[in-house]
């Protein structure tokens, strides 16, 4: 039966291809192409893969957390789309780099010792990899701002699925929330 990951041997970042220890074709930033409307390509998906994995080993991850940490690193500049990274999620469980735990409706992805020593081998290349992130992270102005906003989304979430809340309850979340937009509406 044929791999849906099949093309990993042949693409020009896998570790057993010389394109890869170079570090040649990752980190393309190109201007004035836009893939959709999540902005220009910031980098392949070889490279992408040894992101998530770092971001997995350094701590278990939802694929909704790895995407907001990889924007949240880019300085909000870049954001991966889901169709982009649940396939490289699928794709290290496969090859045995992740294991998943359910986490209520989500999935949990941690390293496994595989993942860990594909990431050692590599490592070389993710230091590369995750220098130009934080390049492109500096010189972005607005990350402290997109941090408090998903701060607030998360918080607030988390109020209204974790309780039943009271009519009342509900009222002053929303008594918040238009009170917060009318004051950045005045900066």
């Amino acid at each position: 039966m044929f791999s849906r990951f099949a093309f990993q041997f042949h693409h020009p970042l896998h570790p057993g291809n010389a394109m890869c220890a170079s570090g040649a074709g990752f980190g393309r930033w190109r201007a004035g192409h836009h893939g959709g409307s999540r902005g220009p390509k910031m980098f392949d998906a070889g490279a992408l893969r040894y992101v998530v994995l770092h971001l997995i080993a350094e701590r278990p991850r939802h694929g909704y957390e790895i995407i907001k940490e990889i924007e949240d690193r880019v300085g909000g500049g870049y954001s991966p789309s889901p169709g982009v990274i649940y396939p490289i999620l699928a794709m290290l469980e496969d090859l045995g780099h992740v294991a998943t735990a359910p986490d209520g409706n989500k999935k949990l992805h941690s390293i496994t010792p595989e993942g860990q020593a594909a990431l050692d081998e590599n490592r070389a290349f993710v230091d590369a990899v995750l220098a130009r992130l934080g390049e492109r992270g500096r010189g972005a102005s607005t990350s402290g701002l997109r941090e408090a906003m998903h701060a607030v989304r998360e918080s607030l979430v988390a109020r209204v699925r974790g309780e039943n809340l009271s009519a009342e309850q509900l009222a002053a979340l929303r008594a918040v929330l238009d009170e917060a937009a009318a004051k950045i509406r005045k900066v």
